[in-house]
């Protein structure tokens, strides 16, 4: 319909239909403004279907081409396609004219500003703020919370992957002296720590520590490491270091931090996803940063020093899985222990420094 905008009182706003309250029924109709007044009038009549002043009516929104509603008091409803006409008429009464929605609508540019704005907002959140609330988390955490955290991700990991061990009871024996000798080297004591066997399925050879201090280690590590129980208790000192310096538990809100923010951005993902989002987090957590890693093998050379073992005896273990896993490039076979090589020799560096020897390669 054509429109009949007039700027002066009395006058047509637009064309369009009138609808009653509670009623599918529509009249053409026309708005105009009587005595300071909106009124919806017959398209060939004046006798007033329904009129109210302007602050009494709502009127709603300009989006794109969809049809603007005059809703009246009494519950009719003025629907007009000529939006631009309606935008004029609030104009003129200093009401303003499209809203926000139709004006983001209208410059593709300003919602590419507006998108990219919030991807850098969330990079800024995972760059700066996530590990913020991780230390503040980490420094405010009660002691019940990284027992519930290890209970849930122990539980998972035997219903979908572990099975029971299938190591003899003289072999688990031999191994357990061994740890609970090196963890009686640490400043949490003996009794702070917690050694689990498992088989460990598809996972294959892998130790690793949650952050209440419950440690894993897997019969397929048992069995590559052969009789070299102190290779095995290396290892284990090594994940020691990851709970004494609070890896686990860092990594454990770092992986509920992006949960969260993944949420925030993706909206309703649906419990199905969400549950992936919060499990796989958890899991995740499991691995490191080299840096960690790196904390935890100068870790384990000092818990072995003090313990009386070999310091580089977590060395032997990179060298076997560089002699029998063939791992010899920068990122290792398990995800959790990355760039063999290099660690392999930190570790013989950082022992010869502990113990007071000079490094050959600069004699």
């Amino acid at each position: 319909m054509a429109s009949e905008n007039v700027a002066i009182a009395g006058g047509a706003i637009v064309s369009g239909d009138w609808h009653p309250a509670g009623s599918s029924r529509s009249v053409e109709a026309r708005l105009v403004e009587r005595d300071g007044e909106i009124v919806a009038v017959p398209a060939g009549g004046d006798k007033p279907l329904a009129g109210a002043g302007l602050s009494w009516v709502e009127i709603s929104s300009r989006v794109g081409a969809i049809p603007r509603r005059v809703t009246f008091p009494d519950g009719s409803v003025f629907e007009t396609w000529d939006n631009d006409g309606i935008d004029r008429y609030l104009a003129a009464r200093g009401k303003g004219g499209a809203g926000i929605v139709h004006w983001l609508e209208q410059f593709k540019l300003r919602l590419i500003i507006i998108v990219l704005a919030a991807f850098l907002l969330g990079g800024a959140v995972y760059r700066w703020g996530v590990p913020a609330l991780v230390e503040v988390a980490i420094l405010t955490t009660p002691p019940i919370v990284p027992q519930l955290m290890a209970q849930g991700t122990l539980e998972a990991l035997d219903q979908t992957t572990f099975s029971p061990t299938k190591l003899a009871e003289a072999r688990r024996k031999e191994i357990a002296d061994g740890f609970a000798r090196i963890a009686a080297q640490s400043p949490r004591g003996a009794g702070a720590y917690n050694l689990n066997f498992r088989d460990g399925g598809l996972i294959g050879p892998n130790a690793f520590a949650l952050p209440d201090g419950t440690l894993v280690i897997t019969d397929q590590l048992v069995e590559l490491a052969a009789g070299d129980t102190e290779m095995i208790v290396g290892v284990l000192a090594h994940e020691i270091g990851h709970v004494e310096l609070e890896h686990s538990l860092r990594q454990f809100y770092r992986a509920a931090g992006m949960t969260g923010l993944i949420m925030l951005i993706a909206g309703d993902v649906g419990s199905s996803v969400e549950d992936v989002l919060v499990q796989g987090g958890g899991l995740l957590a499991l691995s490191y940063s080299r840096s960690a890693e790196a904390e935890a093998d100068r870790r384990s050379v000092e818990l072995m020093a003090k313990a009386g073992y070999d310091p580089t005896a977590i060395a032997r273990f990179f060298g076997l899985l560089e002699e029998k896993l063939g791992d010899k490039g920068d990122t290792n076979i398990l995800s959790t222990h990355p760039g063999t090589p290099q660690r392999k020799k930190d570790i013989i560096d950082y022992s010869r420094i502990i113990s007071g020897q000079s490094d050959p390669d600069l004699q």
